[in-house]
């Protein structure tokens, strides 16, 4: 299933403002990255893996970053970059960099916490406010405002018994969403956009595929365009800011029994 979008950045003169998606080598990201680059978008992105979309990402322009958020000194040495190179502005940030473990993957339960809390709010942290002067000088030049936006989880707020330290350090992203919004406003807008289901990987069975529909009362995998249609709204609003766009098929009145 697709869903047909208009502009994610529907004023011309935002193009030759680049647009920072992290994670964008795949999934969600790619799709986000795709749409911008479309619309003629200067676009740059952070990979981990070095793959092919890579390079035809960066055969299409895209300015690509390999990030590993799990170090802090490789997101100092993104945002360094950044700021040297575009020192015009940026138009957005878009935190969709993550990582998926879980407490049954094994391993040290502490280090398995640090990991996600530093992916998942120690990066976007350090990334917003190395980045915030870039977003301020672009509102200024625009005459409307910025956005962050923060990727987090339906699980934020509900909590997951399999994710534990992956369901809390989304929640401490989209605590940060109603704290960067009002220290940024009215310059920048901060927003979080939280999916459930978008998309099944691959090598889901038909049992686990059946189930994870089940969750919601729309029961459908919407794909990722879905998620490019969320942004494309945030991005679009003028008067929405510190607040989280849910995208879960109405989980939360999910049937029971």
């Amino acid at each position: 299933m697709t869903i047909e979008t208009t502009n994610l950045c529907p004023a011309n003169e935002t193009a030759t403002l680049p647009i920072l998606v992290t994670g964008g080598g795949r999934r969600l990201g790619l799709a986000l990255v795709n749409a911008l680059l479309k619309e003629g978008q200067t676009v740059i992105t952070t990979y981990r893996t070095h793959t092919a979309v890579i390079e035809d990402l960066k055969a299409q322009g895209v300015h690509c970053i390999q990030v590993d958020f799990n170090e802090a000194d490789d997101v100092t040495r993104l945002t360094d970059e950044v700021l040297a190179e575009y020192q015009g502005g940026l138009r957005a940030v878009i935190h969709n960099a993550s990582d998926w473990v879980s407490e049954e993957d094994g391993g040290d339960p502490m280090a398995l916490m640090t990991r996600m809390w530093q992916v998942h709010v120690a990066a976007p942290y350090q990334i917003n406010l190395a980045l915030a002067p870039l977003l301020e000088k672009a509102e200024s030049a625009l005459g409307e405002a910025t956005d962050i936006i923060h990727l987090t989880d339906y699980v934020a707020e509900k909590g997951s018994d399999k994710h534990i330290a992956y369901a809390s350090s989304k929640a401490g992203l989209a605590n940060l969403t109603l704290s960067f919004a009002s220290k940024l406003a009215p310059k920048v807008k901060v927003n979080a956009i939280a999916p459930s289901l978008l998309m099944f990987h691959p090598g889901d069975n038909e049992e686990y595929r059946q189930k994870a529909l089940n969750k919601s009362i729309l029961s459908i995998e919407p794909g990722e365009q879905e998620g490019v249609a969320a942004v494309q709204y945030v991005l679009s609003s003028r008067y929405m800011t510190g607040r989280t766009l849910s995208l879960d098929g109405g989980r939360h009145l999910a049937r029971r029994g």
